[in-house]
């Protein structure tokens, strides 16, 4: 049996599949950043009281299956998670001192869909989407 979580007056189960990618799509998100995104983003999303179910850092943009309490709106949290990220980004990588607003390094838009029941089928997507966008490469190179 599934297990729902619980606000004072509801039970809930809220997934959403959240992508969002860096400015121009640069290859920004590798190395100590990386690791350093890692705990940022479970860190911000807990301050939403939400949890980030499964999550993959590529280098050119964030895959996640994140759970938000129906209390909130799914842009307000990926919004919060973009903006609160990116100050931090600016101040740990950019050299930017206090009052920076971050306005930099997230594209504006992100992308985002329902869980719904094939949950299992989408967290193994994220954990394994690398690997297949490996092997698509190298099948568009053998052409």
């Amino acid at each position: 049996m599934k297990e729902y979580q619980s606000l004072s007056h509801a039970r809930w189960d809220c997934k959403y599949r959240v992508v969002f990618i860096p400015k121009r799509r640069k290859k920004q998100v590798f190395g100590e950043l990386r690791k350093h995104l890692d705990e940022v983003f479970h860190e911000l999303a807990s301050h939403k009281e939400s949890q980030i179910v499964e999550g993959h850092l590529m280098s050119d943009h964030i895959h996640m299956c994140i759970s938000i309490p129906p209390k909130y709106a799914v842009s307000n949290v990926v919004g919060y998670l973009k903006g609160k990220s990116a100050i931090t980004i600016a101040r740990k990588f950019g050299g930017r001192n206090r009052n920076f607003t971050g306005e930099s390094f997230w594209a504006r838009g992100y992308f985002v869909s329902t869980v719904g029941l094939d949950e299992a089928m989408v967290r193994a997507y994220i954990r394994n989407q690398e690997q297949e966008d490996e092997r698509y490469d190298e099948m568009k190179l053998g052409v």
